[in-house]
């Protein structure tokens, strides 16, 4: 790899990953949640359909329930909001597809509007950070949806259909609230504690990862904190609590303990009992219920608050689909790629190109590395599939009531299994898209085999083309946008560190501080310039790291400014220290 940070033209060909595309992962730590959701929320409507003897019908309502994959990792008062945009993403993106079906007879047509709602998809995930599964499950539904036939009539019931499963996947994804309301942000703070404890014992040559990794955490938990609300007493005093928790995390980053390993230990007993929904320690030296002794203090608290000048909303979703956005190169290759892949099928006499296009966008990720070792595996898993489908037909075909159950577990392994590796839980999803082709009818196996097989091909082929013609220059500049922001976030971070916040903010977290307790906890009122410019630098550095490890990925593009890139992360980490060190000097931190 390159390290000069001389202007130059000078060309750089990776190499591209074979064995590491396909070694397992650890399981993710909610794999669970959207593995059961998924099946509890497809389950309710397929008991409405069976004794009307309308399975042919599954494959509206489940794309409403697919929607329960989302927004797992989002307290409940935000996954709420974040869920119904997800089920009218989903109910738009269907009648699109219903409607096309409907008015359009050239398949070269259909081809082309999947193509275009599959570029629409991944732009709009991608900008939202929706998260796991992102796109895909938005395009496989609409493209099925698509070439499904359809009379004009019909599509305002079929929609109907979409709609009631979206309202079981609300339901499934909210449920979890009424037993453990607590339990995103505890899981999230978790997080951040664990990898606070990795950056205690890790080993010193691989700091500088481990630095970054915890910060990323501890940046996502307090963002995940912003995030729940605090009307109540009670509702403050427990956000408190796992802000003086985080805060403990957040130390890691500004001075190591005398004995890491004991500290570290400590951190890991803490994070294990928010895992476990276990009572913690509202104050030094005593152990009480979560809320017991904050609701108490809760009136003399400040919370901490997110920056008010980062753009929220459709604000932030128009930034990052703004003129120059390092997104459109992907959302132009995703278009490029899918609608050659589902021409090309149609061109070879496939009867079901949409799988095609499922496949080429299912191809495209942040860079060409990345999407190699994604068409890599996609195709090892497809062909796995479809030997596992072709053992299971004589259970499948005995009855429909073994074609639910079977289709059930499918989509719990999908979820339970594509944390792993893409291509293990491609082979429960292979094997689910051929089932939701037998509810509407027995197919000869033969000829869903071959289609599917070819449609791989065509599909993991025209959308590495895509990646490698489709190239991203905007990759390399993205790099530049990043030091510009590090560098600015630093500056005005050394600045705050040199003068100390406003006289008006100061003020008032002098008077905080005198009528506010003897625990420290929650965050003063002169505390939010530290914390925001705090926030805005660990963003600033979380970006340029992702900046310059989607760049490094890919394939050919002009020598990288690494050298640069890691002068700016260490200065920018040291300044964060040292912010970090100025938000913890006077709190006390919590009972271990």
């Amino acid at each position: 790899m390159a390290t000069t940070d001389e202007p130059n033209r000078r060309k750089r060909i990776h190499p591209l990953p074979l064995r590491s595309a396909l070694r397992l992962n650890r399981p993710g730590d909610i794999w669970h949640k959207p593995a059961l959701s998924v099946v509890a929320a497809s389950v309710v409507p397929l008991l409405f359909l069976f004794p009307l003897d309308r399975l042919d019908l599954v494959l509206y309502t489940s794309g409403g329930s697919l929607c329960a994959l989302y927004a797992h990792g989002l307290p409940y008062a935000a996954r709420a909001r974040a869920t119904a945009w997800v089920c009218l993403g989903m109910i738009a993106s269907v009648a699109v597809a219903l409607t096309a079906a409907a008015v359009v007879s050239s398949t070269a047509v259909l081809v082309a509007v999947c193509a275009a709602l599959a570029a629409a998809h991944k732009l709009v995930c991608d900008a939202t950070r929706i998260g796991p599964p992102g796109n895909l499950i938005f395009t496989f539904i609409a493209s099925s949806c698509a070439f499904t036939p359809q009379r004009l009539g019909d599509v305002p019931f079929h929609l109907l259909l979409t709609a009631g499963g979206a309202a079981c996947a609300w339901i499934v994804v909210m449920a979890p609230g009424l037993v453990r309301p607590q339990g995103p942000q505890r899981l999230a703070v978790a997080r951040a504690l664990e990898a606070a404890a990795r950056l205690l014992t890790g080993d010193r040559q691989d700091l500088p990862r481990l630095r970054h990794t915890t910060a990323s955490a501890v940046t996502a938990a307090w963002h995940t904190l912003f995030l729940v609300p605090a009307r109540t007493p009670a509702g403050a005093g427990s956000r408190a609590t796992l802000e003086r928790i985080l805060v403990r995390a957040e130390s890691v980053l500004a001075r190591t303990p005398a004995d890491s390993a004991a500290e570290a230990g400590r951190l890991l007993a803490l994070a294990h009992d928010l895992r476990r929904n276990r009572p913690l320690p509202a104050r030094a030296g005593r152990t009480e219920p979560a809320g017991v002794a904050a609701d108490r203090e809760a009136g003399r608290r400040k919370l901490r608050s997110p920056d008010p000048g980062k753009p929220r909303g459709m604000r932030a979703l128009a930034r990052a689909l703004g003129p120059g956005s390092p997104l459109l190169p992907v959302g132009a290759r995703l278009l490029v790629g899918s609608a050659a892949a589902g021409w090309a099928s149609m061109a070879l006499g496939v009867g079901r190109p949409y799988w095609a296009v499922v496949t080429a966008a299912s191809v495209f990720q942040a860079n060409v590395t990345l999407s190699w070792s994604r068409g890599l595996q996609r195709a090892v898993g497809t062909l796995l599939g479809l030997a596992a489908f072709v053992a299971l037909l004589p259970v499948t075909r005995s009855g429909v009531v073994t074609l639910v159950a079977v289709t059930l577990l499918c989509q719990f392994g999908a979820e339970a299994l594509i944390t792993r590796n893409y291509w293990l839980g491609s082979v429960c999803v292979t094997q689910m898209a051929l089932l939701l082709v037998e509810f509407a009818g027995y197919q000869p196996a033969r000829e869903l085999v071959t289609d599917r097989l070819i449609d791989t091909v065509i599909g993991v082929a025209a959308g590495l083309l895509a990646a490698v013609l489709v190239t991203n220059r905007r990759a390399a500049n993205r790099i530049d946008a990043a030091l510009d922001r590090a560098a600015d976030a630093q500056r005005e971070a050394e600045r705050l560190l040199r003068t100390g916040p406003g006289r008006e903010e100061a003020a008032a977290g002098r008077g905080e501080a005198a009528g506010g307790g003897a625990d420290g906890g929650g965050v003063r009122a002169g505390d939010d310039e530290t914390a925001w410019a705090r926030d805005r630098l660990a963003v600033a550095l979380i970006e340029l790291r992702e900046a310059y490890d989607v760049a490094s990925g890919e394939w050919w593009q002009r020598a990288l400014p690494a050298e640069r890139v890691a002068l700016a992360e260490r200065s920018g980490h040291q300044v964060l220290a040292a912010l970090v060190r100025r938000l913890t000097a006077d709190r006390a931190a919590p009972a271990a």
